[in-house]
């Protein structure tokens, strides 16, 4: 089959590869019919996330048609639709039994590593490290899924790909960044990050009952579907951010922040980063918490600071000064993305959130992928999300090609 392959930093190969089989009663393996490319696979092909290896299959965010499942899979049949969370949980630990699926303490088969560096090893995930388990990722024609008698989850008739997709993930971990803020009615949230997950939460806080929600970010496509959306919109490219958010609230500043940004954001280096240099040479220099930081200062006393972002080590430095004497409280962590199908697919029926508006590239053509991680990375051509279709044509990918050729011919 073909999949998108990683060859080392900055280097995403379509090769062809074994098909995935049967490995466990649990599984199944699922024709991809739609898959996406993740903010987090940037971080892969970035190489700032340890532990990736040559051939290693990418991608997880991914959906499609059960075509074999293991024998103690009772649950799926052949032929069912299905979504599949990024995050791998079993459904019977002592985690899953919290609903902290992405803690999960059986799905993570290289636990006892990862454990090394968190302290406890938390849940496996599709196409990502082998500190997270070393599954074969979605962005391929055929994908296993371990645990799919209880993470696969079941599509409803009558929605396209599109509209579904992101319940693998950037859905789901946009509407927990927004319901970590415990958001009251007519609150104001400041949102660093336009990308996808950034929309997604500036979706959900409006769901949830925010009143105001502000969005932080410097490129024009994003910053006009944050507006689209109902957001204000600050360019952090235009002068201090704690400055100009302070000038829209009339000084009393977002109730709760969300750092849907993480540890590649960019800004411009504050006395506090210039004085960990000599720290920074000892720890992991990967993670970049300018987002971060600009979020602590900018929540007023008292608020909420919900990160989403994904940081790998240590967000150095950080201003805990601020956090502690403003009397901040912080909640991040990676999605439970099984705790919230069935609430956000009802989102979705009731048309109250409309997933497909944040998707600017399609293709059918799985060769298109590596050209499409960069421009995805570049944010070039106004990308914002890109959907992939290994199987086929969809409307939009066939949409997108005669734009395409409208304009060559032009």
């Amino acid at each position: 089959m073909k999949a998108l392959v990683y060859h080392g930093r900055g280097d995403i190969r379509c090769e062809t590869v074994p098909d995935p089989k049967i490995e466990d009663g649990r599984d199944a393996i699922i024709k991809v019919t739609a898959c996406a490319i993740c903010g987090s696979d940037l971080h892969l092909m970035g190489g700032f996330v340890p532990e990736m290896k040559a051939g290693d299959v990418l991608g997880h965010e991914c959906m499609g048609e059960v075509v074999e499942v293991g024998r103690a899979n009772k649950r799926l049949k052949v032929g069912d639709r299905v979504v599949i969370p990024f995050c791998l949980a079993c459904g019977e630990c002592r985690m899953c039994k919290m609903e902290l699926y992405s803690c999960c303490e059986r799905s993570n088969r290289n636990g006892k590593e990862q454990a090394k560096a968190l302290g406890y090893g938390v849940a496996g995930a599709l196409g990502y490290s082998h500190l997270t388990g070393g599954y074969s990722g979605g962005q391929a024609e055929f994908v296993r899924i371990p645990f799919a008698d209880f993470g696969a989850f079941i599509v409803p008739e009558g929605y396209s790909d599109e509209q579904v997709l992101f319940l693998s993930d950037i859905f789901p971990t946009g509407y927990m960044a927004a319901e970590n803020c415990d958001i009251k009615k007519g609150q104001t949230v400041a949102v660093w990050g336009c990308g996808p997950v950034g929309l997604f939460a500036i979706m959900s806080a409006f769901v949830l009952g925010a009143g105001r929600v502000i969005a932080i970010d410097s490129i024009k496509e994003r910053m006009t579907l944050a507006r689209k959306l109902g957001a204000e919109v600050i360019d952090f490219t235009d002068g201090s951010v704690l400055d100009q958010i302070l000038a829209l609230t009339k000084g009393e500043g977002p109730d709760a922040v969300i750092d849907a940004v993480g540890m590649e954001s960019t800004g411009s280096e504050t006395t506090m980063q210039r004085l960990a240099s000599a720290v920074q040479s000892t720890v992991s220099a990967s993670d970049r918490p300018y987002a971060l930081n600009d979020a602590i200062l900018s929540c007023r006393p008292g608020g909420v600071v919900s990160v989403p972002g994904v940081y790998i080590g240590s967000a150095v430095p950080t201003a805990m000064g601020a956090f502690m004497n403003k009397g901040l409280s912080m909640r991040t962590g990676q999605t439970h993305v099984h705790k919230y199908m069935d609430r956000l697919m009802r989102l979705i029926e009731e048309g109250k959130v409309d997933p497909t508006v944040i998707i600017s590239h399609r293709t059918a053509d799985l060769g298109d992928g590596p050209d499409l991680y960069k421009t995805f990375r570049d944010k070039d051509d106004g990308c914002v999300k890109v959907v992939l279709f290994p199987h086929g044509t969809s409307a939009g990918a066939t949409e997108m090609r005669r734009e395409a050729r409208q304009k060559q011919s032009v």
